[in-house]
């Protein structure tokens, strides 16, 4: 075994200090919020299509569907926004 390596190793493991795990930390936290504005896609994608189901099953109930879709679609465009607030701000923390 070569100890000058091992004593090397040691000291580069030894140099990250407590600002560099934050930075890391934030940066993969901008990550995965960023995956979260993509996320409200697929539930507006469902809520439309089962209120075209309701629509087309009961006629009559066209308008309440309508209005309580549109609702619910901004809804989850907001936590969509949300999210991606989130995620530019960590990754300004992340970046500094």
């Amino acid at each position: 075994m070569d100890h000058q390596l091992i004593a090397q190793a040691g000291q580069v493991a030894g140099a990250i200090d407590g600002q560099t795990i934050i930075k890391s930390a934030a940066l993969i936290g901008a990550g995965l919020g960023a995956i979260g504005v993509g996320v409200p896609g697929i539930g507006i994608g469902i809520a439309a299509s089962r209120a075209l189901e309701g629509m087309a099953r009961q006629p009559e109930m066209q308008g309440k569907l309508l209005i309580n879709g549109i609702i619910f679609a901004a809804l989850m465009e907001a936590l969509g926004l949300f999210a991606f607030l989130v995620a530019l701000q960590l990754y300004g923390l992340g970046s500094r």
